[in-house]
């Protein structure tokens, strides 16, 4: 140990490095620009899946060709700054920012678009020129609904080589799109009506049939003045068919794009007004400045000088998860957002167990040689770190599966919660250790110890050290609370049901917002009475209205707007989403397997690092957290989403959290004891110990949670209510669900205290514990 205030060599290599992860998230921070979400900047996502043709398989290759005709209708449509990508073999997600109708952007992307020209044999039904081709020789009506025999297709639109709406003002034809032909496609027009310019007037066959995905879209007839057998030369000719100015762009928009190699569905659509968006990251903002100022004053106020440096540590931690996410090119969702609000929790979490290990290192001191703060404090941070890093571990393993297994925007959450993880360690043990190694050193704190807010247990701690309950004794009848608790949550499932959103069950979910409030069973009958009967109506605040029914046309959707801009005397449509049945099915499923391989791998994970002992007991106690959560919901009637999800899965690695701190203390008392002590004393020492971190842990979650319920949206206070809700039950859970419950596991399990003793070791057994077991 140095003498004096010099900094040790380790402190000096700590601080260059925390210097150049600084350095360079600034860096990053000023060059890289930020890529929101569509939820946040507003606009329109779409899913769509491949499928097989007749005539062509929807592999791997073909979603590529499918990616790049949708690039270029897309480029024509001219939405500035769109993203393409392939999600799997057969999945590709459009995002189009600024472009708030999803109907519009389907009707472009979702057609195949597979142009054939075809000579015309007669009318009426007839035999197929060639059955194995769907596009040979079809029977199909015109505009006029006369069938027409049609012969193999003489040209498609690969052969066109350029479409373009024109409007024709002197014949007063209106609308047309001109098309331009080259090469082959110009020959291939000019033999087709060469042949139909020898029928005649009259006749059918003097007619060529323009398809477009199977249906007649133009039948014009060859003029007179087209000699048979030459035809039109030039390479030019026009389709009409009465269309008004968008349909003529449409189609040559569909045109120049290119025919879709195979077809697609739209399973998925999202669309996000502009204001709605803008609502969010003010808000977002607000509550994420609110939330941490309000945390920082609290860890300032319980740990003094520690604590303001803590809060120092955290703006930090904000730049380096901030830097992460742009270099990783990271999309910043809604629920991105919040998982980068409540990262800052877990970050405090780490500051507290070191700061609270550090005050019993200092006060565990004898009186004649007293530790110093220095000594104090590497010996926290030393003693801290196993916690620290299980607690991590296990949320990490939550974030991972949130972004395997989920969806949409869902899975930014588990990204930035991940990079949050990350972060909050570089915060804690790198930035925090160096600023308060460098506070320690310091002459007048050194001489001021109290300062530091390490030179005292606490209140909470004192009194725990005066009293000495004992929380265990009635362990059963805390097993049999939690029993009730559970009880009257299945009854709620049980009797409510559960309300999944229309991610789980397919469907469309449109929400406006309106200029006067609009009573929600008004609404659903007025939407019954325009033959909407199952549609359902729910309203939140005094403008916000949402609509969920099934599938919707485009009439109906007309229809929908139109009675809730007459209810609501003026409405704008600030959300939309479509989710097709086959995909709600696999989102379903996919939640149900990321809930189930959270527990497995948190059971695999927790009786790896500890006991199976303690693993059950962790597990049960995180099933009993994540039983509650869902039942309450179904008490309040609250929809179960992708956000609830993102909740839900958060909540699983807070209740894990708790325990892990529970049962690290455990381990580290009984490897430090003297003899073979009962396991119920070490477990009731271990739950008084962890006491303090777990209150100024949860006060520093519930700033952050409060402030997103208060100020962060409809969509954010479902969100924030649901982590109170886990983050109050886990707190409870980890000492009067998980402890007792480990306490009759180790009664049952048969084992020795000694031979117990020693497996719970592990690879922390030679760490200094000085009498562990006596401090409090």
């Amino acid at each position: 140990m140095p003498a004096g205030g010099t900094l040790t060599r380790a402190t000096r290599v700590r601080a260059l490095l925390a210097l150049a992860i600084l350095a360079l998230s600034t860096f990053l921070a000023l060059t890289q620009p930020v890529r929101l979400g569509l939820d946040l900047r507003g606009g329109t996502q779409l899913v769509l899946e491949t499928r097989d043709s007749p005539t062509a398989q929807a592999d791997r290759d073909a979603t590529d060709r499918t990616l790049e005709v949708l690039r270029r209708r897309v480029d024509a449509l001219g939405v500035s700054e769109p993203h393409l990508a392939r999600a799997g073999d057969h999945r590709i997600v459009v995002e189009l920012p600024g472009l708030d109708d999803p109907d519009e952007a389907a009707a472009v992307l979702g057609r195949t678009a597979q142009l054939t020209v075809h000579p015309v044999l007669g009318t009426g039904p007839g035999p197929r020129s060639d059955p194995a081709d769907p596009d040979a020789g079809p029977v199909l009506p015109d505009d006029t609904g006369t069938p027409l025999r049609l012969g193999p297709p003489a040209l498609t639109g690969a052969e066109v080589h350029r479409a373009e709406a024109e409007f024709d003002a002197e014949s007063g034809s209106g609308w047309s799109v001109g098309l331009s032909l080259r090469g082959t496609g110009e020959r291939a027009w000019a033999r087709l009506t060469g042949t139909a310019a020898c029928a005649a007037p009259h006749d059918p066959a003097r007619r060529a049939a323009i398809v477009l995905d199977r249906k007649i879209i133009s039948s014009p007839q060859v003029e007179s003045s087209v000699a048979c057998g030459v035809g039109i030369t030039g390479g030019t000719t026009r389709i009409t068919g009465g269309f008004d100015q968008r349909a003529a762009q449409e189609l040559a928009l569909l045109i120049n794009g290119g025919a879709l190699p195979v077809p697609v569905d739209i399973v998925e659509q999202r669309a996000v007004g502009p204001t709605l968006g803008a609502l969010a990251i003010t808000s977002s903002a607000q509550a994420a400045a609110l939330g941490v100022a309000l945390t920082a004053v609290f860890i300032t106020v319980v740990y003094r000088l520690l604590g303001a440096l803590a809060t120092l540590a955290l703006a930090c931690y904000a730049l380096i998860s901030y830097a992460a996410l742009l270099a990783l090119g990271a999309t910043l969702t809604l629920p991105g957002l919040a998982g980068f609000v409540l990262a800052v929790g877990m970050a405090v979490d780490a500051n507290v167990l070191v700061f609270e290990r550090a005050r019993e290192e200092y006060a565990a001191g004898p009186p004649t040689r007293p530790r110093t703060l220095r000594s104090a404090l590497a010996a926290g941070f030393r003693n801290a770190f196993s916690a620290i890093a299980d607690s991590n571990v296990t949320t990490l393993l939550a974030a991972v599966l949130l972004f395997f297994f989920a969806s949409g925007p869902v899975r930014g959450f588990g990204v930035t919660l991940c990079i949050g993880v990350a972060a909050s360690m570089v915060s804690a043990l790198l930035i925090t250790r160096v600023l308060a190694e460098c506070a320690v050193a310091l002459p007048p704190v050194r001489r001021r110890p109290r300062l530091t807010g390490l030179a005292g247990l606490g209140r909470v701690r004192s009194w725990l050290a005066r009293r000495r309950p004992d929380l265990l004794r009635h362990r059963r009848r805390w097993l049999a609370l939690s029993g009730v608790a559970l009880l009257l949550a299945v009854s709620g499932i049980a009797v409510r049901g559960l309300d999944y959103g229309v991610e789980f069950t397919g469907g469309r979910m449109i929400e406006y917002t309106t200029t006067r409030p609009v009573d929600a069973e008004r609404a659903r009958a007025a939407l019954g009475t325009a033959g909407l009967d199952r549609a359902q109506v729910t309203t939140s605040g005094d403008d916000a209205l949402t609509v969920r029914t099934e599938r919707l046309s485009a009439a109906q959707l007309r229809t929908t707007d139109r009675v809730v801009d007459e209810l609501g005397g003026g409405a704008e449509k600030v959300r939309d989403e479509l989710i097709g049945p086959s995909l709600g099915d696999e989102l379903r499923r996919g939640a149900l397997v990321a809930l189930g391989l959270a527990l497995a791998a948190q059971l695999v994970y927790l009786a790896v690092r500890f006991r199976w002992t303690f693993a059950l007991s962790a597990v049960v106690a995180m099933a009993h957290d994540v039983l509650i959560l869902v039942g309450v919901f179904a008490w309040l009637g609250k929809s179960l989403d992708g956000v609830f999800l993102a909740s839900l899965l958060t909540v699983i690695g807070y209740s894990v959290n708790d325990s892990v701190v529970v049962f690290d203390r455990i381990r580290e008392l009984r490897a430090g004891a003297r003899g073979a002590p009962e396991f119920a004393d070490l477990a009731n020492t271990a739950v008084l110990q962890i006491v303090p971190r777990t209150v100024n842990t949860g006060m520093g979650a519930v700033f952050i949670l409060a402030a997103l319920a208060v100020l962060g949206g409809d969509s954010l206070t479902d969100f924030a209510l649901a982590l109170l809700i886990g983050i109050t039950v886990g707190t409870y859970s980890s000492v009067f669900t998980a402890t007792p419950l480990a306490v009759v596991l180790e009664r049952h399990d048969g084992a020795s205290p000694r031979r117990t003793a020693r497996r719970t070791t592990g690879r922390d057994g030679g760490r200094d514990r000085r009498d562990s077991g006596a401090r409090v």
